[in-house]
């Protein structure tokens, strides 16, 4: 009889009780790369730092939550999330249509604007850095620029960093013309850059800006025009698993806050020097 009714007092708990999920509880732990500045970093302490570290924290009062952010390698960010390792991803993560196959997001936080950067003493055609090419558009003129831009890097090596919407891009338009060569994070592809090991790359702006503002980037400059649009996604969101209906509520619920009150935009000009809010 004490067995029988363990075993039902267990059954009704879980009935009561129901699926356990993030929202649920109000510390939560927040996966970022760590190593993908601005957008986030680990400075000499080991503490996580960046855009992506204030938004999160900033999000979190404001959602009344406890978040600790945990540094993760890119290539296995989003199955540690699904297996429950952490519950949400703000690692300057673009939404996309395949990773929306696996995972959910917040409404976006950011916009992104990628671009080629190359050696100066590459020797390419001129090309005007201030044209853009949206990838949703059947624009001609883009399509144009496009294949000016596939021309003039043709036989180049083009280092783009692993697993991301870069990759896929260069893959998918250019991997007939030119070498694709993928690093493990972006300071591996600058470097290489610097030492001339490959000719060029490509990235979002945000992330190129620190890099070309430094003594090694000054040897480098942007080239081509500015790519968004098709597979780089709407912006930058918050992973999250599907199931967590209730946390992205939440998130969601405090970006509107934060972009309504001007705090994103602040955010971005203190890490970019130019607002990339997604309003």
């Amino acid at each position: 009889m004490n067995a029988f009714r363990a075993a039902m007092s267990l059954l009704l708990a879980a009935f009561v009780c129901g699926p356990v999920h993030a929202a649920d509880s109000k510390t939560i732990k927040i996966a970022t790369e760590g190593a993908f500045p601005p957008w986030n970093a680990v400075d000499s302490s080991g503490k996580a730092i960046g855009f992506d570290v204030d938004v999160g924290l900033e999000l979190c009062r404001r959602a009344d939550l406890t978040c600790d952010f945990v540094a993760q390698n890119w290539d296995g960010i989003i199955p540690a999330l699904n297996v429950g390792k952490y519950d949400a991803i703000m690692a300057g993560m673009s939404i996309t249509e395949k990773r929306k196959q696996v995972i959910a997001f917040s409404q976006p936080y950011a916009l992104t604007s990628n671009y080629f950067v190359v050696s100066k003493t590459l020797g390419v055609p001129a090309m005007d850095t201030n044209a853009k090419v949206d990838l949703s558009s059947d624009d001609a003129a883009a399509k144009q620029i496009l294949t000016s831009l596939k021309s003039n890097l043709k036989g180049r090596t083009i280092g783009v960093q692993r697993s991301t919407n870069a990759e896929a891009f260069v893959r998918q338009y250019f991997d007939d013309s030119v070498d694709v060569r993928s690093y493990d994070t972006q300071d591996n592809l600058n470097l290489d850059l610097v030492l001339g090991r490959i000719d060029g790359g490509l990235a979002d702006y945000s992330v190129w800006k620190a890099f070309l503002d430094s003594k090694d980037g000054a040897t480098t400059a942007l080239y081509g025009p500015m790519i968004s649009g098709g597979l780089f996604g709407p912006g930058v969101g918050i992973g999250l698993r599907k199931q967590d209906t209730d946390l992205a509520e939440r998130f969601n619920d405090a970006i509107k806050s934060a972009n309504a009150d001007g705090t994103l935009s602040k955010l971005s000009l203190k890490w970019f020097g130019a607002d990339l809010a997604a309003k």
